[in-house]
């Protein structure tokens, strides 16, 4: 395996879930995303594109250790919030770097508790993001973001919760430490351009389109071996 300039530890955890190749969207984006770019990444589903935001991710977490909270992850729906959380859990527990989930239904203990021990990684929805933003602790946790995730920018881009997104992403530049790196994914759109320009704000995101090859993510835990 072409190890794409990742940390050996995350290279280890895909050893173990018998990852033998990085699948085409990894190999277009995890470089690009290791440099810092900012990047759209246009695929379909079922080949790997949370993998190729996330690897990098936290490759950049355990490298650089920036602190909680280092990046926003933000779905669109409560559903994929708890996927997200089944997929990452897994290198939590190998890396050592932590998240947690936050939305509507999330309960009071928990919601204290991410305030007053903050992951590396939340995830989150629109509404929530918006509702987090104006808390003075949460807004002290985000002075150390480095990285946001938007998945499913397709399902944001012509509704009212992807312009509030777009707002919410230039109110966060006022409360992180420096300008963070976004990283959007999404499903084939029309004009993939005008995607990256609605949610890159100043610096519109370089587009990465995968489109030609069917492979599948990682398998869950314990499963047999495959392609990332």
């Amino acid at each position: 395996m072409d190890d794409l300039g990742l940390d050996a530890r995350i290279l280890e955890a895909l050893r173990e879930l018998g990852i033998e190749a990085f699948t085409e969207p990894q190999r277009l984006a995890i470089p690009r995303i290791l440099a810092g770019a900012n990047v759209l990444l246009v695929a379909p589903t079922g080949i790997g594109k949370t993998e190729a935001a996330v690897l990098p991710i936290l490759h950049r977490i355990l490298s650089d250790r920036p602190g909680p909270i280092a990046c926003l992850y933000i779905t669109p729906l409560r559903a994929l919030n708890r996927d997200m959380l089944r997929r990452i859990r897994f290198f939590e527990e190998r890396l050592g770097v932590r998240v947690a989930v936050r939305h509507g239904d999330t309960s009071a203990q928990e919601r204290a508790r991410i305030t007053k021990e903050p992951p590396d990684i939340l995830i989150t929805t629109p509404e929530t993001l918006q509702a987090i933003l104006p808390g003075k602790a949460f807004r002290r946790h985000l002075h150390h973001l480095r990285f946001v995730i938007i998945d499913e920018v397709h399902h944001l881009v012509q509704d009212r919760r992807g312009t509030q997104l777009a707002v919410a992403l230039e109110r966060l530049l006022a409360v992180s430490e420096k300008p963070f790196q976004r990283i959007g994914l999404s499903a084939t759109v029309g004009d993939p351009n005008a995607v990256a320009r609605f949610f890159g704000g100043r610096n519109p995101l370089a587009v990465v389109e995968a489109l030609g090859e069917k492979r599948m993510e990682f398998p869950a835990q314990g499963a047999a071996g495959g392609d990332l």
